[in-house]
């Protein structure tokens, strides 16, 4: 089992940033992948970024170039930097981890979601 536990959501206006953090622990050796996923009440969650333990990310266009993700492997910690928010970015932010291959990520852990609230 991998535990994650996130924090830095919050309240911002239109324009600001907000850094999202994850620390995961347990069975780390079972993962090669991290990253964010968020969801509003009523709709699907989706996928709004994922780093491997190389480096390599993956975005949802609706975020590209606004937020930025990270890891610090050594602390087997994963950022998400996120500038220019915007209203419609307002949802509940979850951590996960689990599998990333490069093109497909298949998240298997997730934390308990930390709330981002945006206004304009």
């Amino acid at each position: 089992q991998v535990q994650l536990v996130e924090s830095g959501g919050g309240l911002v206006q239109a324009g600001g940033s907000l850094r999202l953090s994850c620390a995961a622990s347990g069975s780390i050796f079972s993962i090669n992948g991290m990253g964010w996923y968020r969801q509003a009440p009523g709709k699907q969650r989706e996928l709004v970024a994922v780093i491997s333990y190389g480096g390599s990310t993956k975005y949802a266009d609706s975020v590209k170039g606004r937020f930025t993700i990270s890891r610090d492997n050594a602390k087997n910690t994963v950022y998400l930097q996120m500038n220019s928010l915007k209203a419609e970015d307002t949802d509940v932010y979850y951590c996960n981890a689990g599998y990333y291959n490069g093109n497909y990520y298949y998240p298997r852990y997730w934390g308990q979601g930390t709330q981002v609230t945006v206004s304009s």
